[in-house]
Order: structure tokens, then C-alpha cells, then sequence
């Protein structure tokens, strides 16, 4: 048993903490949809989840240190540690939201907003001054928009916040804006890349990592995050002053994020059905479950905000769509957990 949590924690996936975002994001969904049956076992499951990736994040942390920073230096694995601020941000929503706990969320936002400070400046002044870097079409792919979905993250949860804390109200407001709109600068650099990398190299089917569906998921937090400040437009005079610019742009992340839907269930298609790639268990596939998740909330939080009752069948199928995603996501985890004990310590089953 030793041996098998040695290696488990040696070969942890930075980006483990999809799982929570994932599970986290689709509880919520489930609690706006009054899916409470639902929603509040996820809840539970997914504190859990978070506890026991931080004490394997804290070992590896403690005695693999050399295989961390390889990890951290790294072009794409380096992204994959954005999963643990955005993780934190959306398990304190989570207690806002179905246990109106404020006082655990301040402290995930603290927790927070430590990881993403770190995170973000120790990983892109590496990518800058690293004197040996892969080939462009190697070395990004849609894991790099994680950085954009943890700053907006943090504007969502700021936003939850300030609805609570009254006498930090503005304050909060104001960094909620702020990571907003870096977050919105964050994505506009980032898919010009992407989009360069999809039409002007070669793709192939193992190119498509199910991290590309971040291209939709940092569009869907964006908007929820839009949203949440249009309704805190009373709580915030400078936040009033802006109200047709957080609309207008709200709509126009939203738009953008349901353009990507149909073009990567194409390309999906392309890859397993017409190419015949493989589908098997991959953490990563935790980073594709979120983005569904996230557009059912975000989706629903714009319609409420901006009074567009008529997008509200949206959410209403696309729960169904996230629920099946994250059950067969997580299916996938527990067979690929059961065949690592297995092939490890055949004695144990």
C-alpha cells in the first residue's frame, strides 16, 4: 500500500484539480437548476476530492520536489497548476452558494489568490526566460487558457463575496472587475495563438487534448463572472458606471463561448469516430467535463442578470449534458484507479 501511494504521488497530474473545478462547477449548475438531489452529494464529494488532492499535492510537494518543478517549468504541464487556485475559488462558491458558509469562501479566496499570484508569475517568467523552449505547435495547446479560467475565477468568487461583506463591498467589487477584464485581455492574446496553431500547422488526432474545450470553459466563466457583476451594479457606483460595457460584453464572451461548442463536438467526432483516436481515462478529461458545466451555470446567470428568460432552456438541457459528462469522467477515474491497484498490488483485490 505504501508503494502504491509513493507512486500516486509521483506521478500526480498537475492538473489533478480539474476534478474538483469540474465537480464543483457541475454541482452548482445542478443547485441554480433545483437539482438539490444532485447537487448538494456533489458538494460533498467534492470537498473530499479537494482535501485529498491538497495532502498529495503537499506530499509531492515535500519529497518529489525536483519532479514539481519540472512540472512548473514546463510549457504545457506548467498550466495544469492553474487548476489549483481556480479549484479553491470554485469550492468557496460552492460553500456561498448551497451552505452560505462565507466565512470557509474567505478563506479559499485567500488560499486563492496566493496560489494564482504564485502560480501565474512563477510560470510566465519562466516561459520567458527559459533558454531552451519547444516548437510553437508543441508547446501550447488549450491547457494554457486554464490561466485565463483561474483569473476569472477569482473575479466570481470576489463578486459572491462582496454580495456578503458590506463594508469591503467596494473593494471586492473592484478586484472582481479588475480580474475580469485581465482575464478577458488574458484570453484575447491566448486564442489568437490557439486559433493560429488549429489553421496554420498540422493536426493531428493525438494534437486534440481534451483541454481544448478550456477554448469554450474560459468564455463560460467569463460570463458568469459578467454576470455576477451586473447584478452587484447596485452595490458599486463605479460598477454603475459601466453597466452597458459589462452587458455588451458579457453577451459578446458568451457568444463566443457557444460558437466553440458545435466546432469541438465536431472536432471530437473527427477525432474518435473518423480517425479512430482511442477514448480512455486521462485526468485532463476532468478540464473538458468543466467548460460543460460552466456554460449551463454561466448560461443561466446571464439570462437571470440581463432578464433573457428565453435562453433559459439552455441550462435546462445542458445540466444533462454536463451530469453525463462528469459520470462518465468519473467512471473512467474509478476504472483507471481500480486497474493502477490492480497492475501495482495484485494481492490487495
Amino acid at each position: 500500500m505504501k508503494r502504491l501511494l509513493i507512486e500516486a504521488v509521483r506521478d500526480l497530474s498537475p492538473a489533478y484539480f480539474a476534478m474538483v473545478m469540474a465537480t464543483g462547477i457541475v454541482s452548482s449548475a445542478s443547485f441554480f437548476l433545483d437539482l438539490q438531489w444532485i447537487a448538494y452529494p456533489l458538494f460533498a464529494v467534492n470537498i473530499f476530492f479537494y482535501v485529498v488532492l491538497c495532502a498529495l499535492a503537499i506530499l509531492r510537494l515535500l519529497f518529489f520536489l525536483p519532479r514539481v518543478m519540472d512540472d512548473l517549468f514546463d510549457h504545457v504541464r506548467g498550466m495544469g497548476f492553474f487548476t489549483a487556485p481556480t479549484a479553491t475559488a470554485v469550492l468557496g462558491t460552492q460553500f456561498i452558494l448551497l451552505e452560505n458558509m462565507h466565512g470557509i469562501a474567505m478563506v479559499l479566496w485567500f488560499v486563492s489568490v496566493l496560489l494564482w499570484t504564485v502560480i501565474t508569475f512563477t510560470v510566465f517568467t519562466n516561459l520567458t526566460i527559459k533558454a531552451e523552449k519547444p516548437s510553437f505547435s508543441e508547446g501550447i495547446n488549450g491547457a494554457w487558457l486554464l490561466s485565463v479560467v483561474s483569473t476569472q475565477s477569482l473575479a466570481v468568487l470576489s463578486a459572491k463575496l462582496s454580495m456578503h461583506y458590506i463594508d469591503y463591498k467596494l473593494i471586492l467589487n473592484f478586484f472582481s472587475f479588475s480580474m475580469w477584464l485581465w482575464g478577458g485581455m488574458l484570453y484575447i492574446w491566448m486564442i489568437s495563438l490557439i486559433f493560429y496553431r488549429y489553421t496554420f500547422f498540422k493536426f493531428a488526432p493525438s494534437d486534440l487534448t481534451p483541454p481544448y474545450w478550456i477554448n469554450m470553459g474560459a468564455m463560460a466563466i467569463s460570463t458568469l463572472a459578467g454576470s455576477l457583476l451586473i447584478l452587484n451594479t447596485p452595490h458599486a457606483p463605479f460598477l454603475l458606471s459601466t453597466l452597458p460595457f459589462l452587458k455588451g460584453f458579457t453577451i459578446f464572451y458568451w457568444v463566443t463561448g457557444t460558437w466553440w461548442i458545435p466546432m469541438l463536438f465536431i472536432l471530437a467526432a473527427w477525432r474518435h469516430g473518423y480517425k479512430r483516436f482511442p477514448l480512455t481515462y486521462d485526468p485532463l478529461y476532468w478540464g473538458a467535463v468543466f467548460p460543460l458545466g460552466m456554460y449551463t451555470a454561466a448560461t443561466f446567470e446571464m439570462a437571470k442578470a440581463m432578464d433573457l428568460e428565453f435562453l433559459l432552456p439552455i441550462p435546462r438541457f445542458f445540466i444533462y449534458v454536463a451530469l453525463a459528462a462528469w459520470a462518465a469522467t468519473f467512471y473512467g477515474f474509478t476504472r483507471s484507479l481500480i486497474n493502477f491497484v490492480r497492475r501495482k498490488d495484485p494481492a490487495t483485490l
